[in-house]
């Protein structure tokens, strides 16, 4: 059905989809999801009682949630400030804005630099692909660079040459993602110089959801560079996916500019709750890294052992895998390999020509390898 009052261009776009060519009747009854980086463990009982309890005995329902995040932001600038190992503790409330998962940051940085034809982004692929989705739907031009096909190092030449070309609205964003996703690869220093020395009207976003399992972050910057925004998100490490709160830290005159444009009300109560407790509990919550780091290198070694793909070392919690080349076309071997995988249980992300396997649980580990390999048998 034709609808005339759409904008023309939505017809090139498609939906985001979270767990592509997953369909009900291609998947078992037990399914591994290894596919979103999410951690493997879900909250300790204790704590989601103390949700439930909050939940039941101080969310009122029939009111809106806290539009300003006061405590909630002054508490992810203690965690920031800690976590980062910074003497004097130099970020407040001020240098944080919350958001409803990383995609709202992001599409509130884009509405804040590059709407109305202000500006274009730089990607660098293959990485995480909401940027360029949601530079797009908001009307935004994209350019893209390439990364190096073995090292996955960015293609600096071409990115300066974008950042210095006037054939179109110039650039006004950089995004980086460290450590990469899909890749795992971390910033190389070549990469950090490149993006310290972008002159302050570019805006530089490093995203670093993965932070807690890299433990090296770029957040230092942002008090000597005012053109800097860090994200992390309580997606991963923290165990709250489905809570989706993300976090920006950047000058407090950038965060005032967010705040002006993001939606009033964007996190549910029982979001910010959950983000305060694991918060509160967050050394006990993060003991849970060095065992998922343990498990990353026992599958690593699993699947360079047992099957023929190649890896590339990893900085996340998750893997980035090829399969060899073959005569078969890479497209269809990567298809083969995906639909066997999930019509036995176990979900990948197929991406950037390649597989990007999140660590599981130790038997979901067992069970990704014993798969893979009868993939290749098969």
């Amino acid at each position: 059905m034709s609808l005339p009052f759409l904008r023309p261009d939505l017809a090139e776009f498609a939906a985001y989809t979270p767990h592509p060519g997953s369909a009900d009747d291609l998947l078992p009854a037990q399914v591994d999801h290894l596919d979103t980086n999410e951690c493997p463990y879900d909250l300790p009982e204790a704590l989601k009682e103390k949700l439930a309890w909050l939940a039941h005995h101080e969310i009122l329902t029939n009111r809106y949630p806290g539009g300003d995040h006061l405590a909630l932001r002054a508490a992810i600038a203690t965690y920031v400030n800690e976590s980062a190992q910074l003497p004097n503790a130099p970020f407040t409330g001020d240098y944080i804005s919350v958001g409803s998962g990383s995609d709202e940051l992001i599409r509130s940085l884009l509405i804040a630099t590059c709407a109305a034809g202000q500006g274009s982004i730089l990607v660098a692929n293959p990485t995480f692909s909401m940027y360029v989705i949601l530079a797009r739907t908001l009307g935004i031009p994209v350019i893209e660079v390439d990364r190096d096909a073995d090292s996955f190092e960015v293609d600096l030449s071409a990115a300066q040459q974008a950042v210095e070309q006037k054939s179109m609205p110039p650039v006004r964003v950089v995004f980086m993602v460290h450590p990469n996703s899909p890749t795992a690869n971390a910033l190389t220093a070549a990469e950090l110089r490149w993006l310290q020395q972008l002159p302050q009207d570019i805006l530089v976003v490093v995203d670093e959801a993965y932070f807690e399992f890299c433990q090296q972050t770029t957040v230092a910057e942002i008090l000597q560079r005012p053109n800097w925004v860090v994200m992390h998100t309580f997606s991963k490490a923290f165990r709250l996916a489905a809570h989706r709160v993300g976090y920006a830290v950047a000058n407090p005159s950038l965060i005032a500019a967010l705040e002006k444009v993001r939606l009033p009300y964007n996190l549910p109560s029982l979001s910010q709750s959950a983000a305060q407790l694991v918060l509160e509990h967050r050394h006990d919550l993060l003991k849970a890294i060095p065992l998922i780091l343990q498990q990353r290198q026992t599958l690593e070694a699993a699947l360079q052992a047992q099957t023929p793909l190649r890896l590339w070392p990893s900085a996340a919690n998750f893997i980035y895998a090829r399969p060899p080349v073959t005569a078969e076309p890479l497209a269809a071997e990567l298809n083969r390999i995906f639909r066997y995988l999930k019509t036995q249980g176990t979900l990948v992300r197929q991406t950037g020509d390649g597989f990007r396997i999140t660590v599981g649980t130790p038997e979901e580990n067992q069970r990704t390898v014993s798969r893979i390999q009868a993939a290749f048998e098969a």
